[in-house]
């Protein structure tokens, strides 16, 4: 598993919650893949959460990966709480139901799929593959159907 496979995933939301898209680039061996989506109702997490999934989803087996996000709620919650969460059968510090969970247990699994190397970035600041990340996720949004 020498090569490695760069992700950019953003999600994006008019209305939080409200219409929102997500929108992953995938690029191997300097081939570019995109992928975009959208929900009626939704929020800007499930979005972001969605983006990761559906990306990781999109590989036919296991592979080195480099997620770059620019949602710090994604990486923390990759890196920080989700050990935990699954310690309490997914209830917060609080003893609350995590909120998200049925998306935080589908990125699970996906990330248990492949090696996973976590990068944030900060959004809006002209980084390329966030760029192009954001573009999608607000193509999945402009496609949705008018209600």
């Amino acid at each position: 598993m020498s090569e490695e496979v760069v992700i950019y995933t953003d999600g994006a939301c008019k209305g939080n919650p409200g219409r929102g898209g997500w929108g992953a680039l995938l690029v191997y061996k300097g081939v570019e893949r995109e992928l975009w989506g959208g929900e009626l109702e939704t929020t800007n997490n499930r979005m972001e959460l969605s983006a990761a999934i559906q990306a990781l989803a999109s590989l036919k087996r296991t592979c080195q990966v480099r997620l770059v996000t620019d949602s710090e709620y994604v990486m923390r919650g990759m890196q920080e709480w989700l050990p935990n969460w699954k310690k309490r059968g997914w209830k917060t510090a609080a003893r609350q139901p995590v909120k998200n969970a049925d998306l935080w247990q589908q990125l699970d699994e996906q990330v248990n799929r492949h090696k996973v190397d976590w990068e944030w970035v900060r959004g809006h600041t002209g980084h390329p593959g966030n760029e192009r990340a954001d573009a999608l996720a607000n193509r999945g949004v402009s496609e949705l159907p008018s209600r």
